[in-house]
Protein backbone atom coordinates (compact mmCIF):
# COMPACT_ATOMS: atom_id res chain seq x y z
CA UNK A 1 0.00 0.00 0.00
CA UNK A 2 1.93 3.47 -1.21
CA UNK A 3 2.06 5.72 1.68
CA UNK A 4 0.05 8.96 1.69
CA UNK A 5 1.69 12.59 3.39
CA UNK A 6 -0.72 14.87 4.12
CA UNK A 7 -1.29 18.41 6.23
CA UNK A 8 -3.96 20.76 7.52
CA UNK A 9 -4.79 24.31 6.29
CA UNK A 10 -5.84 26.14 9.00
CA UNK A 11 -6.19 29.71 10.74
CA UNK A 12 -6.95 31.66 13.86
CA UNK A 13 -5.13 33.95 16.57
CA UNK A 14 -3.82 33.49 19.60
CA UNK A 15 -6.23 34.70 22.16
CA UNK A 16 -3.99 35.29 24.58
CA UNK A 17 -2.13 37.21 22.48
CA UNK A 18 -4.61 39.04 21.40
CA UNK A 19 -6.24 39.70 25.14
CA UNK A 20 -2.12 40.70 25.90
CA UNK A 21 -2.63 42.79 22.74
CA UNK A 22 -5.82 44.30 24.09
CA UNK A 23 -4.11 45.51 27.69
CA UNK A 24 -0.87 46.98 26.13
CA UNK A 25 -3.04 49.09 23.94
CA UNK A 26 -5.23 50.30 26.63
CA UNK A 27 -2.33 50.82 28.66
CA UNK A 28 -0.29 53.04 25.85
CA UNK A 29 -4.27 55.03 25.61
CA UNK A 30 -3.85 55.89 29.19
CA UNK A 31 -0.75 57.40 28.64
CA UNK A 32 -1.25 59.37 25.78
CA UNK A 33 -2.11 63.01 25.45
CA UNK A 34 -4.34 62.98 22.30
CA UNK A 35 -6.40 60.63 24.71
CA UNK A 36 -6.26 62.82 27.91
CA UNK A 37 -9.77 63.41 29.46
CA UNK A 38 -11.51 61.13 26.77
CA UNK A 39 -13.15 57.93 27.72
CA UNK A 40 -11.85 55.13 25.12
CA UNK A 41 -12.35 51.36 25.75
CA UNK A 42 -11.79 47.93 24.12
CA UNK A 43 -13.65 45.33 25.30
CA UNK A 44 -12.33 41.66 24.82
CA UNK A 45 -14.85 38.87 24.94
CA UNK A 46 -12.86 35.42 24.40
CA UNK A 47 -16.45 33.74 23.72
CA UNK A 48 -17.37 34.78 20.85
CA UNK A 49 -13.69 36.10 19.99
CA UNK A 50 -14.32 39.93 19.34
CA UNK A 51 -13.26 43.33 20.25
CA UNK A 52 -15.49 46.14 21.09
CA UNK A 53 -14.15 49.42 20.82
CA UNK A 54 -16.02 52.68 22.27
CA UNK A 55 -14.61 56.18 22.35
CA UNK A 56 -15.74 59.93 22.30
CA UNK A 57 -15.59 60.92 18.14
CA UNK A 58 -14.67 59.37 15.10
CA UNK A 59 -11.35 61.19 14.92
CA UNK A 60 -10.27 59.15 18.47
CA UNK A 61 -11.88 55.94 17.75
CA UNK A 62 -9.67 56.05 14.44
CA UNK A 63 -6.33 56.56 16.60
CA UNK A 64 -7.60 53.78 18.89
CA UNK A 65 -7.71 51.37 16.44
CA UNK A 66 -4.50 52.51 15.27
CA UNK A 67 -3.06 51.77 18.62
CA UNK A 68 -4.77 48.62 18.77
CA UNK A 69 -3.50 47.66 15.53
CA UNK A 70 -0.32 48.06 16.40
CA UNK A 71 0.04 46.06 18.93
CA UNK A 72 -2.08 42.97 17.46
CA UNK A 73 1.07 43.45 14.99
CA UNK A 74 4.32 43.45 17.42
CA UNK A 75 2.20 40.32 19.12
CA UNK A 76 2.32 38.74 15.89
CA UNK A 77 -1.83 38.11 15.50
CA UNK A 78 -3.05 37.72 12.29
CA UNK A 79 -4.91 41.46 10.99
CA UNK A 80 -5.86 40.05 8.00
CA UNK A 81 -8.51 37.62 10.35
CA UNK A 82 -10.00 40.84 11.75
CA UNK A 83 -13.42 41.88 10.34
CA UNK A 84 -13.62 45.05 11.08
CA UNK A 85 -17.44 46.94 11.50
CA UNK A 86 -18.48 49.69 10.32
CA UNK A 87 -18.62 52.55 13.39
CA UNK A 88 -21.55 53.23 14.89
CA UNK A 89 -23.04 56.02 16.85
CA UNK A 90 -24.05 55.05 20.24
CA UNK A 91 -25.06 57.16 23.75
CA UNK A 92 -23.94 60.90 24.48
CA UNK A 93 -22.47 61.22 21.00
CA UNK A 94 -20.10 58.27 21.57
CA UNK A 95 -19.11 56.26 18.83
CA UNK A 96 -18.79 51.96 18.61
CA UNK A 97 -16.73 49.46 16.50
CA UNK A 98 -17.17 45.77 16.75
CA UNK A 99 -14.39 43.88 15.66
CA UNK A 100 -14.74 40.04 14.83
CA UNK A 101 -11.40 37.57 14.93
CA UNK A 102 -11.36 34.38 12.88
CA UNK A 103 -10.81 31.82 14.32
CA UNK A 104 -11.39 29.07 11.67
CA UNK A 105 -12.11 28.65 7.65
CA UNK A 106 -15.70 29.17 7.23
CA UNK A 107 -17.27 26.41 4.84
CA UNK A 108 -17.25 28.80 1.57
CA UNK A 109 -13.60 30.13 2.08
CA UNK A 110 -13.02 26.30 2.13
CA UNK A 111 -14.91 25.28 -1.01
CA UNK A 112 -13.38 28.24 -2.60
CA UNK A 113 -10.06 26.88 -1.34
CA UNK A 114 -10.60 22.92 -2.48
CA UNK A 115 -11.40 24.78 -5.53
CA UNK A 116 -8.78 26.45 -6.50
CA UNK A 117 -5.94 23.33 -5.36
CA UNK A 118 -8.31 21.52 -7.81
CA UNK A 119 -7.89 24.50 -10.53
CA UNK A 120 -4.53 24.28 -10.36
CA UNK A 121 -4.04 20.75 -11.54
CA UNK A 122 -2.04 19.45 -8.74
CA UNK A 123 -1.18 15.80 -10.03
CA UNK A 124 -2.84 13.16 -7.14
CA UNK A 125 -3.88 15.58 -4.80
CA UNK A 126 -6.99 15.02 -2.72
CA UNK A 127 -7.93 18.39 -0.46
CA UNK A 128 -11.32 17.60 1.71
CA UNK A 129 -12.94 19.78 3.92
CA UNK A 130 -12.67 18.99 7.93
CA UNK A 131 -14.94 20.84 9.89
CA UNK A 132 -13.36 24.18 10.34
CA UNK A 133 -10.00 23.39 8.28
CA UNK A 134 -9.07 21.41 5.27
CA UNK A 135 -6.88 18.66 4.51
CA UNK A 136 -4.50 18.02 2.05
CA UNK A 137 -3.28 14.72 1.14
CA UNK A 138 -0.92 13.39 -1.70
CA UNK A 139 1.64 10.25 -1.89
CA UNK A 140 3.99 12.90 -3.08
CA UNK A 141 6.04 15.26 -0.45
CA UNK A 142 6.89 17.37 -3.33
CA UNK A 143 3.36 18.22 -4.36
CA UNK A 144 2.29 19.04 -0.72
CA UNK A 145 5.44 21.61 -0.88
CA UNK A 146 3.69 22.97 -4.45
CA UNK A 147 0.60 23.29 -3.06
CA UNK A 148 1.53 25.29 0.28
CA UNK A 149 3.46 27.07 -2.14
CA UNK A 150 0.50 28.34 -4.47
CA UNK A 151 -1.65 28.79 -1.32
CA UNK A 152 1.16 30.75 0.48
CA UNK A 153 0.72 33.43 -2.92
CA UNK A 154 -3.30 32.99 -3.47
CA UNK A 155 -4.86 35.64 -1.51
CA UNK A 156 -8.29 33.80 0.36
CA UNK A 157 -8.84 37.10 3.00
CA UNK A 158 -7.59 34.90 5.60
CA UNK A 159 -4.37 34.05 6.92
CA UNK A 160 -3.46 30.47 6.18
CA UNK A 161 -1.42 28.50 8.82
CA UNK A 162 -0.40 24.68 7.62
CA UNK A 163 -0.06 22.06 10.25
CA UNK A 164 0.45 18.58 11.49
CA UNK A 165 2.32 18.05 8.24
CA UNK A 166 3.54 14.38 7.56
Amino acid sequence: MAQTNSFDITTGADLQEVDNAVNQAMKEVGQRYDFKGSHCTIDFDRAVPELRLEADDDFRMKALFDVLQGRLIKRQVPVKNLSVGDVEPAASGRVRRTIGIAQGIDGDTAKEIVKAIKGQGFKKVQSQIQGDQVRVTSPSKDDLQAVMQFLRTADFGIELTFGNYR
